[in-house]
């Protein structure tokens, strides 16, 4: 996968993660999930929260990917899980409205199920 650059040569997908940290759990596959949901042109900033872990167990495993419910202006959330751990990453879109945000969600997860 490329990253798509602008006039000035800037890697867009990344000006896109914001955020105090910006650690994305599933490695590799994890950065393409973000990276690919970053290239949506509605999609105005992707914020990493808190890796949490579930209990013991393998770290490793399958990665999901699902984005979630938008509040009432339209914003998202992408839910990751990988093994025993998970993380939350908001998604804030350029939409003002609960609908907006719905249609978006649904976008999202067909770029999901594509890949």
């Amino acid at each position: 996968m490329t990253d798509v650059t602008d006039l000035n040569g800037a890697n867009r997908h990344r000006s896109k993660l914001g955020g105090s940290h910006t650690t994305i759990i599933g490695g590799r596959i994890g950065k393409k999930i973000v990276s690919l949901l970053s290239r949506h042109p509605e999609v105005k900033k992707i914020i990493p929260s808190v890796i949490t872990v579930k209990g013991k167990g393998n770290s490793g495993g399958m990665l999901n990917a699902r984005v979630q419910r938008p509040d009432e202006r339209g914003n998202l959330r992408l839910l990751i899980s990988h093994g025993t751990s998970f993380q939350e990453l908001r998604i804030i879109t350029t939409v003002g409205s609960f609908e907006g945000g719905e249609r978006i969600m649904e976008e999202l997860n067909s770029l999901l199920l594509d890949e």
